[in-house]
């Protein structure tokens, strides 16, 4: 075993320190490092005994596949002892985002070759409407079958290595089925390592409040706390109003964020007292440029917004002294390339208002030139490898454009794979749901940018013939209806088209449709705000809108969109 990367010799090195590791907000208990890695050597006991009853009952075939544990648990001491049970064992945890209904979740379960499903109780319902025939086995139900492991030496399988597989993460690609991106331990430690040394002490504590399905959470919280012996503090789901009392309380010094967190944060009462807290930085991605100043103004602390994904092929390191938004500058063996010709993408040009004017030209999609970083492939998926990597290259699906300086600047991921609210998924997931929409021809989803970070969903529809009129009431029945649907796949947008693009082989052309988002002559219908109410977009609506992303340091990706705001005219502000 290599003591050095991988996740287990972390561990390791943690099983004699008696300072503290883990603490829950939600329940209040807490366990000091040595306590949590007894914990999980009690359930890597458990799995090497459940994987030599699950292969025997089997038989002999397939013996040499780890066991593959699928997980539904919100932010919970548990889910991270079995990960450090599954690391020191050499079994593998498959993260199933809780978000997901019962049908996408037995169908994420076998293709992640699940044994065994384990459940927190609050998802009793969901796990029992799993169409599965795989084990499932409620949390409430692990005390009993742990007792005879209690005691159990915290020891590893001597023959793991930095790229032995430790976790499956999905993520979503164009085809719309997730993809189950391969963990190893070294795709846990490096960046693990990196962050400890760069942002941590063993006297920080880290608040982790994104969920632990996803990669920013393990890799940015959760690693790096292992690593530099900090203290980790879980909540188990993330609460705006909760996050300064949090944050007080524990003393915490480091957050990890996704997307709209920051936001979320900001909108809460603003008190004289804010910066009165213990918190220093503030990792994550996706925040918006100003939001990140407000953040970092209100609360007394560094924020630091990076470019990461799943896959973690390519890394950008923000610069401080850079212009505001980018994520980085170019480096070594990254490129902006277009993705259909490969050539590489000239510089940006833009006008004196700072709005890109060349974007056609411009922007193009990030592309690791040199090797793969630490991405290790997608799991039995060889379509999905043959996507990403292409020509000896990561090609990350992720769009964007440099300016003269070399600093990279995000516009967006490829049309059929969004990023809402944190939750990555793909649009042909979304067209599935709606595909049996009363009085709609056709129709295509596709993402538009969000204010604040991220996508929106944006869905365009060709009424039936017989159909006169689109009705905002029905549409909202269906998506209530429809248990299918994930509370962030409801359309922002709706567009009401007489036609929509398509190519001479009849395949809708979302890129335009996407470029054109609500600046458009055909009636648009959206929700303002969290309920599924639609109402028609008004010229208003755009400016007001226009004027937010203006306002937060994002109308560089409205850069393709009419020109002062292409409000539509007047007597197409009624259902058309």
């Amino acid at each position: 075993m290599d003591d050095a990367t991988t996740v287990a010799g972390v561990l390791l090195a943690r099983s004699t320190d008696d300072r503290p590791g883990l603490r829950s907000v939600d329940t209040d208990e807490s366990w000091t490092w040595r306590e949590f890695v007894q914990e999980c050597a009690v359930r890597a006991s458990w799995m090497r005994e459940t994987l030599v009853r699950s292969r025997g009952a089997a038989g002999t075939a397939g013996t040499s596949r780890p066991l593959h544990l699928g997980v539904l648990f919100d932010n919970v001491p548990e889910l991270l002892f079995l990960l450090g049970g599954a690391a020191l064992s050499g079994s593998v945890v498959v993260a199933l985002n809780t978000t997901r209904g019962a049908a996408e979740l037995a169908a994420d379960a076998a293709r992640a070759d699940c044994d065994l499903i384990i459940f927190d109780p609050a998802y009793t319902e969901v796990a029992g409407e799993l169409a599965t025939a795989r084990e499932r086995l409620s949390a409430e139900s692990l005390p009993a079958l742990l007792e005879h492991h209690r005691g159990a030496d915290p020891v590893a399988e001597p023959d793991l290595a930095p790229g032995t597989l430790l976790m499956l993460i999905f993520t979503s690609g164009t085809s719309g089925n997730p993809r189950a991106v391969r963990v190893t331990h070294r795709k846990i430690v490096v960046p693990g390592r990196s962050l400890a040394g760069r942002l941590l002490t063993a006297d920080d504590v880290v608040y982790c409040p994104m969920p632990l399905f996803h990669s920013g959470a393990i890799m940015a919280a959760y690693a790096p706390a292992l690593v530099a012996g900090a203290t980790l503090v879980l909540r188990r789901r993330f609460s705006a109003s909760g996050l300064l009392p949090d944050v007080r309380r524990h003393g915490c010094t480091y957050l990890q964020y996704v997307g709209k967190a920051l936001s979320y944060a900001l909108a809460t009462p603003g008190r004289p007292d804010d910066r009165d807290n213990p918190l220093k930085v503030a990792f994550g991605n996706e925040a918006a440029p100003l939001e990140q100043k407000a953040f970092a103004d209100r609360f007394g602390c560094l924020v630091i917004d990076a470019y990461g994904s799943t896959e973690t092929a390519i890394a950008l390191s923000p610069d401080p002294l850079g212009p505001p938004g980018a994520l980085g500058r170019l480096a070594d063996g990254i490129k902006i390339l277009n993705s259909e010709t490969g050539a590489e993408c000239p510089p940006a040009v833009l006008d004196g208002d700072g709005r890109l004017i060349n974007g056609d030209a411009a922007i193009g999609e990030l592309v690791g030139t040199r090797g793969l970083g630490l991405f290790d492939g997608y799991y039995n998926d060889a379509e999905a490898d043959a996507e990403r990597l292409r020509g000896g290259m990561f090609w990350s699906g992720d769009f964007g454009y440099a300016d003269e300086n070399g600093y990279v600047f995000f516009t967006g991921r490829s049309l059929d794979r969004l990023r809402v609210d944190g939750e990555n998924f793909g649009a042909a997931q979304v067209e599935r749901v709606l595909a049996e929409l009363p009085g709609i021809a056709r129709l295509a989803v596709y993402g538009v940018p969000d204010v604040a970070a991220g996508d929106q969903v944006m869905l365009s529809v060709v009424l039936s013939v017989n159909t006169g009129r689109f009705d905002p009431e029905a549409f909202t029945g269906y998506l209530e209806r429809r248990r299918d649907l994930s509370p962030k796949w409801a359309p922002r947008y709706v567009r009401v088209a007489r036609e929509l693009p398509a190519t001479a082989s009849n395949k809708i052309l979302k890129r335009r449709l996407a470029l054109e988002g609500w600046h458009t002559t055909d009636p648009v219908w959206w929700r303002p705000g969290k309920d599924l109410t639609y109402r028609l977009m008004t010229s208003g609506d755009v400016a007001r809108l226009r004027g937010e992303f203006e306002t937060r340091g994002r109308l560089h990706l409205l850069a393709d969109q009419s020109p002062g705001g292409g409000a539509p005219p007047d007597h197409l502000e009624r259902n058309g």
